[in-house]
């Protein structure tokens, strides 16, 4: 079995070969060990990926708006990706994005995994009929793991899910009560011994 840094290393040396900067290159040996971290054909996709632009153009997506439509050419995942990452930030306040006509969009899904992470907030994807939920890059929530993924999705959903909590204001006072009964009542001796209290300075 092939290890995570080894993927990464090759990965980001086969990208700065298909012509990508080593910057970009970097990113994506990032986004593709994150995929096999959790169990994603992320070498698989990207193999395909590499071979189609050969012999095909994919357009670059570099300033993200609201409705992001491709012309004749779907978008390339990488610079999407990039793009997303670079701009996850400001993009944030339109709370929900379109992409229109995405090359292999399980690359796409792990820059987006990853900008989960930069802003602290979970990210809801729909690719065409499939749903994912991103948790911060520590999961993805999905019904897609025993399937091939897309070469090409029709459109993509980006919505960021403001953070609440998962509980009622009832259940968390009901719970904080319970824990008040292990609250030590303070006093004159543990004053005296707490951190910082003893009478004696030894600098």
């Amino acid at each position: 079995m092939r290890s995570l840094s080894e993927i990464e290393t090759t990965v980001k040396r086969a990208s700065r070969a298909a012509g990508f900067s080593w910057g970009i290159s970097e990113e994506i040996a990032k986004s593709v060990r994150l995929l096999e971290l959790f169990g994603l054909p992320g070498i698989k996709n990207l193999n395909q990926y590499y071979k189609d632009k050969e012999v095909k153009k994919f357009e670059n997506l570099n300033l993200i708006s609201k409705k992001n439509l491709a012309s004749l050419k779907p978008y390339c995942p990488i610079i999407l990706g990039v793009s997303f990452l670079d701009q996850v930030r400001t993009i944030e306040i339109v709370k929900k994005i379109k992409f229109i006509n995405v090359a292999y969009p399980i690359l796409f899904l792990s820059f987006l995994s990853r900008a989960s992470e930069i802003i602290g907030k979970k990210i809801h994807i729909k690719i065409d009929k499939n749903e994912i939920l991103l948790n911060l890059n520590v999961n993805i929530y999905s019904n897609l793991f025993n399937q091939d993924f897309l070469v090409v999705a029709s459109k993509i959903e980006v919505e960021f899910i403001e953070n609440q909590d998962s509980f009622t204001e009832s259940d968390w006072q009901s719970l904080y009560k319970l824990s008040e009964s292990t609250f030590v009542e303070e006093n004159d001796n543990l004053k005296q011994g707490a951190a910082g209290a003893g009478l004696t300075d030894n600098d």
